[in-house]
């Protein structure tokens, strides 16, 4: 199991998701309400505990600009949103090491026709599954506007059908509309490896909701705990 919130602009948001218990967070280096620099996440990187996993999010596939701001900034990891790039991803691969976590974002258009996003998505699964250079999937939706943080869903069942049969032992972080009130149903449907929220914990764009975000974490694990049948964590109540 495996929790990531995403699109921190903040310390004090970083610190709210690593006292919730995520395992991770993430910086969108993108244009976006949401947007960071490298020299922001630079100055907040000491205060923050060294066990939770730091993730610049880029749309761009220029290697010089993703290289700069994860070396700049300290970061442990990156999550893709372009297309699809084997030759970006090795090459981040063999600069950062092993230990490095790389993500590709895999997007279901909620504004294609159906059958054709399906097929998009079954291809691109069968090409990663062919990379050792990427260590994870991250599937959200996507519209005509915007790539991520769209706070809609896709179709769960759909997706869970074409994961089931392509994702082989790639590891699936689930994103797109998640929120408290909806996540556990979402695992439970697709059972990924992982979640990750930005706009279904936050009180506007940018700004993280520390009741939402407590909340998301529980359910998550909770929900977790339920598929693999172990005690579920507690998370902290009494987080500022």
């Amino acid at each position: 199991m495996w929790i990531k919130i995403c699109a921190n602009t903040t310390l004090e948001d970083a610190l709210l998701a690593a006292d919730a218990a995520a395992d991770a967070i993430g910086f969108v280096f993108a244009p976006s309400p949401r947007r960071v620099t490298a020299g922001q996440i630079a100055e907040i990187m000491p205060e923050l505990p060294a066990d939770l996993t730091k993730i610049g999010v880029f749309t761009t596939q220029d290697y010089d600009d993703i290289h700069l701001a994860l070396s700049s900034a300290g970061l442990h990891g990156v999550q893709l949103h372009g297309e699809l790039d084997f030759s970006l991803a090795e090459r981040l691969r063999g600069q950062f090491g092993s230990g490095f976590f790389l993500i590709q974002t895999l997007h279901w258009d909620l504004n294609s026709d159906p059958i054709r996003a399906e097929q998009r998505l079954r291809d691109e699964l069968r090409a990663i599954g062919r990379h050792s250079a990427i260590d994870a999937i991250l599937l959200d939706s996507r519209t005509t506007t915007a790539s991520g943080g769209t706070g809609r869903i896709l179709d769960w069942d759909r997706a869970s059908q074409i994961l089931g049969a392509e994702s082989g032992k790639l590891r699936v972080i689930l994103a797109g509309g998640l929120h408290s009130g909806n996540v556990a149903e979402a695992i439970h449907t697709l059972r990924p490896w992982g979640v990750d929220v930005a706009s279904g914990v936050e009180s506007a764009p940018g700004k993280k909701h520390p009741a939402r975000l407590r909340a998301f974490v529980t359910a998550a694990r909770a929900a977790f705990a339920e598929i693999e049948n172990v005690p579920a964590v507690q998370v902290p109540q009494n987080c500022p």
